[in-house]
């Protein structure tokens, strides 16, 4: 029962590796997240910020901010897509660090219950020990 107990200590020490890099890989995807989502609002800004104004300008300036008005929707479809990948990413990192926390919980709950049982056997080893009985004399 020892031996099961150093195995157990084992594969909960994996299990707690594991459960750390899938907490990084959630945190890396979370991350990733916030990027995409940070560029995809800066692409917004931009594309703003070209919209044509109200001036006595010359045709070649209306073509040109046409042509970063496109380039800039064809970036913010870009930077769409790859926000929805990484979303979908960090939903199967999410997905993953509830698998590896429900492993490790798993691992913990047997430990426990190898302590208690090894707890419950002591008692009954105590139990069932013949009665040794000394006698104290008072010092004489």
């Amino acid at each position: 029962m020892a031996k099961r107990g150093v195995s157990l200590d084992r594969i909960l020490r994996v299990r707690t590796l594991q459960l750390g890099l899938v907490r990084a890989a959630e945190e890396q995807a979370r991350e990733k997240v916030a990027s995409e989502d940070a560029l995809r609002h800066r692409i917004a800004q931009l594309a703003q910020n070209v919209a044509p104004e109200p001036s006595a300008a010359e045709a070649f300036s209306f073509i040109a901010a046409a042509h970063f008005r496109d380039r800039l929707h064809q970036s913010a479809v870009a930077a769409e897509s790859r926000l929805q990948a990484a979303t979908r990413s960090l939903e199967r990192a999410n997905e993953a660090t509830r698998e590896a926390r429900r492993d490790q919980n798993a691992i913990e709950k047997l430990i426990a219950r190898d302590d208690q049982a090894a707890v419950i056997k002591a008692m009954r080893a105590l139990e069932e020990a013949p009665a040794i009985r000394k006698n104290r004399h008072d010092p004489c």
